[in-house]
């Protein structure tokens, strides 16, 4: 089987991955992206009941102003892992 990319936007994208080492060339990037749309065609989007409702306590927190920011976090934890 022989695919032509008809934008050439996709074409540089695989490409810069090739030349960065990622795959080993065009074929292996592309067979690489056949094989994740087969697995995410599998996939359950689903959420469970749990993470569903662990994301909306999250989101309210956030409204109340009760959210921190990122690099706030990231510095915690990183003063957690080098003390522990």
């Amino acid at each position: 089987m022989q695919v032509q990319l008809r934008r050439p936007e996709l074409e540089k994208f695989i490409d810069d991955q090739v030349r960065a080492g990622h795959f080993p060339s065009a074929e292996a990037a592309v067979e690489a992206a056949v094989e994740h749309m087969m697995l995410d065609q599998g996939a359950d989007d689903e959420l469970d009941d749990e993470t569903a409702e662990a994301i909306n306590r999250a989101e309210e927190q956030i409204e109340r102003g009760e959210g921190i920011d990122f690099r706030q976090f990231a510095a915690e934890m990183r003063k957690k892992l080098a003390a522990g």
